[in-house]
């Protein structure tokens, strides 16, 4: 008598964080590559709005999705499935969470965890795959990379980061032109505001809107640098007396000597991190009240991470080959991992798949190594523009109609549920 045949196991995908213009090219990495292994893996399920869709048992069946709906994800951005800033508490202070993801996983036969974010979406996908084991239900929870930050640690830089790069020096450049044009009669100073809560990369990418070819003078503020006052008015004064005027690219996380952020009004986010904003027109007031000049500031804010009509092309085939690359390491046994980007060489610019334990990668965050920050520290070094430069290469354009870019809205049909109701604390 022939043995019952175990169903396959299914797959469980959900978005973390803050999104990006290209983490819904490594979601389509990680459908279309697991539709093409329907031999090993069911259905691929998408938590409805991030991990709390696997808390809530609010989960999306992707299979109802078109094969062209999926491909189009590759130039959609923003979360196609909904994210959320929601961390899970260590496993000491709320088990419970842990024990119902698991739970969850179970009644829907789920095998398969990628959890697509950041650092703190690293934390929650190694417990995960711990908690899993003790409780007798193993589940492959594999990391799939993304932040505008670029802040974790291992791989060479993260999905995400080179678009943002590329969106803030094309507007340093096209808005330093513009305050060029007028600097004799008007505004001398024009200062843009860029994320950036610890490591100032995003903030570094303003300084590659000046080339040889097309020289414009540019002050970054880093958080890896103490602002201090009678510096950065003297840089720009100097600035302003030798070319007219001058572009200040300021990360929201600068602080001053005493520690604190700039922009930290005493506001807390959902992770209890101080809520910044604002630190454009703390800089604004202090060039008014220190040199007098006529200034204008800006906040690229959501802008800079939603801009998928000018991704770089670099960067989606990046976030495509990590989203590939985690449902191939999970079909080859290993567990608790992060694919990376190794790079293999810088002229010319390539890259490779490589595999990190998240052991390594939860709770370590990647700032700006002093070698990549001018010894005045307003600037980027040589070296800097080498490794950051080939991030920001290429266009990968979506498919426009009538003037505007199409992107892709999902059906997203939720599944049945099967468990009671589950109070978020």
């Amino acid at each position: 008598m022939a043995t019952k045949k175990a169903p396959k196991k299914n797959a469980f995908y959900a978005q973390s964080g803050g999104v990006t213009a290209v983490i819904n090219a490594s979601a389509c990495g990680v459908i279309e590559t697991a539709r093409k292994h329907k031999d090993k893996i069911g259905k691929v399920y998408a938590g409805r709005n991030g991990i709390i869709g696997a808390l809530t048992e609010d989960l999306i069946d992707t299979s109802k999705e078109s094969a062209g709906s999926i491909a189009g994800l590759r130039h959609t951005p923003s979360g196609a499935f909904g994210s959320c800033r929601f961390k899970l508490k260590s496993l000491e202070q709320n088990l419970a969470e842990y024990e119902r993801l698991i739970e969850v996983f179970k009644a829907h036969n789920i095998g398969y965890f990628f959890y697509n974010g950041g650092g703190d979406s690293a934390d929650t996908c190694y417990k995960i795959s711990q908690l899993s084991e003790k409780m007798g239900y193993p589940v492959q929870a594999i990391h799939v990379p993304k932040t505008v930050d670029n802040d974790l640690p291992i791989t060479d830089n993260c999905p995400g980061f080179g678009s943002v790069a590329k969106y803030i020096a094309i507007s340093t450049r096209e808005a330093s032109f513009d305050v060029a044009s007028m600097c004799k009669t008007s505004t001398k100073v024009f200062i843009l505001e860029v994320m950036g809560r610890h490591a100032g990369w995003i903030a570094a990418a303003g300084a590659l809107a000046s080339t040889e070819d097309t020289e414009i003078p540019i002050v970054v503020l880093f958080p890896e640098i103490t602002f201090n006052k009678e510096k950065f008015l003297a840089k720009v004064d100097g600035l302003v007396k030798k070319h007219g005027y001058c572009t200040v690219v300021v990360s929201e996380g600068v602080k001053g000597d005493d520690g604190k952020f700039l922009a930290d009004q005493g506001l807390k986010d959902a992770f209890g991190h101080a809520q910044l904003g604002g630190v454009a027109p703390v800089v604004a007031s202090i060039i008014k009240q220190g040199l007098g000049l006529k200034y204008h500031w800006g906040v690229a804010d959501y802008l800079q991470r939603a801009a998928r009509h000018i991704a770089s092309k670099t960067d989606v085939e990046m976030a495509y080959a990590m989203g590939k690359a985690a449902v191939e390491f999970a079909l080859k046994g290993h567990n608790s991992v992060m694919p990376t980007v190794e790079r293999t060489s810088n002229k010319p610019f390539k890259w490779k798949v490589g595999m990190a334990p998240l052991s390594k990668v939860a709770n370590v965050e990647k700032m700006m190594p002093a070698n990549f920050i001018t010894k005045d520290g307003f600037g980027i070094t040589a070296k800097c523009r080498e490794y950051m430069e080939p991030l920001i290469k290429g266009e990968d354009y979506p498919p426009y109609k009538n003037g505007m870019p199409q992107y892709v809205r999902l059906k997203n049909i939720g599944v049945p549920k099967k468990l009671g109701k589950f109070d978020l604390k």
